[in-house]
């Protein structure tokens, strides 16, 4: 049996399986360790992917080769583009998915990728020489040794669920907690705190009146989230359902806070604001009548629904007693309550933009150990841990996304710049060039630099360039072509359009609100010609595409011209090139931070909290600039 590999990565959730795919299909030949062949991937909260901006992160992914978007588009039951009312720059795609295929997918992937290897068992020790690691060592006493390590360990790390007074070890529900790690690397200087996450309560589909709820179904049109067209799900399509608290759920979860572990001190690590818990709705909204609640199906067939929004680590009896005040929920039955878990984290200022940490070279971290949430941030994560791994293995150059490349980048940036202080999540609002980081244009973006790489193989690359062409000819054609107002206000007037007093260019009626390229096509046979010679898997994302760079050009013209401003500090290089605590022109607490974070770039440094404008003016002096 073989011992020794280029990259070892630690845990198989949606960080280790895009870390491993990635650094196997580079070349590298990868281990993958998990205590659990059979939870592979495993949806451990909610079995959707994407979202508001999580959505955008999975297109990037795919856009660069990884997996997480086909994977999703096989095994999803539902999809939905959310934000169609907004701009482009906030419309995110969402997927509902089937629980267990998903996982079956992704074991299908990753037995099937060359030079990927797995291993079941539980890593309790990292082998480090020389300040750089070398191997692992496993519970069942085998020594593996390598060139690079991905930790990827999840919630497992030294991981407590709560239901009520009840604590059991675990990194989720029936799987054992992982330990030695957090305390190798504590005893190494490096700085770890607890955060804690929950997840609802599952529900029995048999025992709900769905009569008392609002259905929720999925769309039917061309969108789903890999970029290649022949990924598709085969599965049959299912509604999800809206429901809501009342004052009669509240009072009973009210009455129950004394014995929430949230409230009475069992649990004292940092939570999430954004996705809090029932408990958590009912204090801190405290004027709030009712609560939006989602009953979501797990799968395909099964009886299985996921409580989105009802979050709890409350006692079992009060939460189930609190869902029979909801009308569609009076009857109902269970398979599980919900419950909340504890695990370890790092502070992710240890890391570099490769996600190496600073302390021991060839050492990654992904996902949930760099204080994030959520499987798309993870996936994001694993997948430029799992690059950089490899790069690092085979002594090649590092590879980084920056904040106006990619919503990782944005991600990755935050956490090593700023640190966390509750669990991470991506939003649109985090992205200062959102309108340059759409979900349709991420393989416009991506793509061709995976290519480069060798990540993204030879038909993603063609299919990319061939949309790319696609989209410029159809936008110069839309400005060449003249439209006589004889011959279209007839189908105008028909739809009730206010018709021309002269002709007009099509791009310009493109511009009107009122008109997408699509009705032009239906009253312009030339449009319509060109648009039907497009390829017919790829015709409406092409079409898609040129009409949002038409319609919001000026904006993404003058968002390049800022990014392209700011990318200037970027440029401009910092790391190791100063002592900072010794620059007495600087504040005390720019010398503190700076010295602990050692910024890349004048770009880094400028975004770390705490450092003003004049403390960048005295790095730019001493750079002679």
């Amino acid at each position: 049996m073989r011992l020794d590999y280029d990259v070892i990565v630690i845990g198989a959730g949606h960080a280790g399986c895009e870390a491993a795919s990635a650094a196997a299909r580079l070349g590298s030949t990868t281990l993958l360790i998990t205590i659990d062949m059979n939870k592979i991937a495993q949806m451990s909260c909610n079995p959707a992917v994407g979202g508001i901006a999580k959505g955008q992160i999975v297109r990037e992914i795919d856009a660069l080769g990884g997996f997480m978007g086909i994977v999703t588009d096989r095994s999803s039951i539902q999809f939905r583009m959310l934000n169609r009312s907004k701009g482009p720059a906030m419309w995110s795609p969402r997927a509902q998915c089937d629980r267990m295929r998903f996982s079956a997918e992704w074991r299908d992937v990753l037995e099937n990728t060359p030079n990927l290897f797995m291993w079941q068992d539980s890593v309790t020790g990292l082998r480090i020489e020389d300040g750089k690691v070398c191997g692992v060592t496993t519970a069942l006493g085998v020594e593996f040794t390598c060139r690079c390590v991905v930790l990827t360990a999840g919630t497992f790390l030294n991981g407590l669920m709560h239901v009520g007074p009840v604590k059991q070890e675990g990194g989720r529900v029936s799987e054992p907690a992982a330990h030695g790690i957090t305390e190798q690397l504590r005893d190494m200087g490096f700085k770890t705190d607890r955060m804690k996450t929950g997840t609802p309560v599952r529900l029995d589909e048999r025992t709900i009146d769905f009569s008392k709820a609002e259905e929720q179904k999925g769309d039917t049109d061309y969108h789903h989230f890999s970029y290649l067209p022949q990924v598709r799900s085969k599965l049959k399509q299912r509604s999800c359902w809206i429901v809501y608290t009342n004052e009669e759920v509240h009072e009973v979860l009210r009455e129950g806070l004394p014995e929430s572990p949230l409230y009475n001190g069992q649990i004292e690590s940092i939570g999430p604001r954004y996705c809090p818990s029932i408990e958590t709705k009912i204090v801190t909204f405290a004027d709030k009548d009712s609560h939006q609640l989602f009953v979501e199906p797990e799968g395909e067939t099964t009886h299985e629904m996921y409580l989105n929004g009802f979050s709890s680590s409350l006692p079992w009896r009060i939460q189930f007693e609190a869902l029979s005040h909801i009308p569609a929920l009076a009857d109902v039955q269970a398979y599980r309550p919900g419950y909340a878990i504890e695990y370890d984290f790092f502070d992710p200022t240890q890391l570099t933009h490769t996600l190496e940490t600073k302390l021991v070279k060839n050492l990654f971290f992904a996902g949930q150990v760099n204080g994030t949430t959520g499987y798309e941030e993870a996936a994001g994560q694993g997948l430029v841990a799992g690059v950089n791994a490899h790069q690092n293995a085979c002594g090649k150059e590092p590879f980084t996304l920056a904040r106006n490349e990619a919503y990782i980048g944005v991600l990755i940036d935050d956490l090593v710049t700023k640190g966390v202080d509750e669990p991470y999540r991506m939003f649109t609002s985090r992205a200062e060039h959102r309108i340059l980081l759409r979900q349709d244009d991420a393989d416009m973006r991506l793509t061709e630099r995976s290519y480069n790489l060798g990540l993204a193989d030879a038909e993603r690359y063609e299919m990319t360039c061939y949309k790319r062409e696609m989209v410029e000819k159809l936008i110069a054609f839309s400005r060449e072509y003249s439209v006589k107002s004889a011959i279209i206000n007839p189908c105008f007037e028909e739809r009730g359009l206010q018709p021309l007093k002269q002709g007009s260019k099509l791009y310009d009626l493109i511009l009107r609100p009122q008109l997408t390229i699509t009705v032009l096509a239906e009253m312009i046979g030339d449009l319509s010609e060109l648009i039907s010679s497009f390829r017919p898997e790829l015709k409406d994302e092409i079409v898609e595409a040129a009409e949002i760079k038409i319609k919001y050009n000026g904006y993404i013209a003058r968002e390049e011209l800022i990014a392209s401003k700011l990318s200037r500090l970027e440029k401009l290089k910092l790391k190791d090139k100063f002592d900072y605590e010794k620059i007495s022109q600087l504040s005390t607490e720019a010398r503190q931070k700076l010295a602990r974070i050692n910024p890349e770039t004048v770009g880094q440094a400028s975004r770390i909290p705490g450092i003003s404008p004049a403390d960048i003016n005295i790095l730019l002096l001493l750079l002679g600039r």
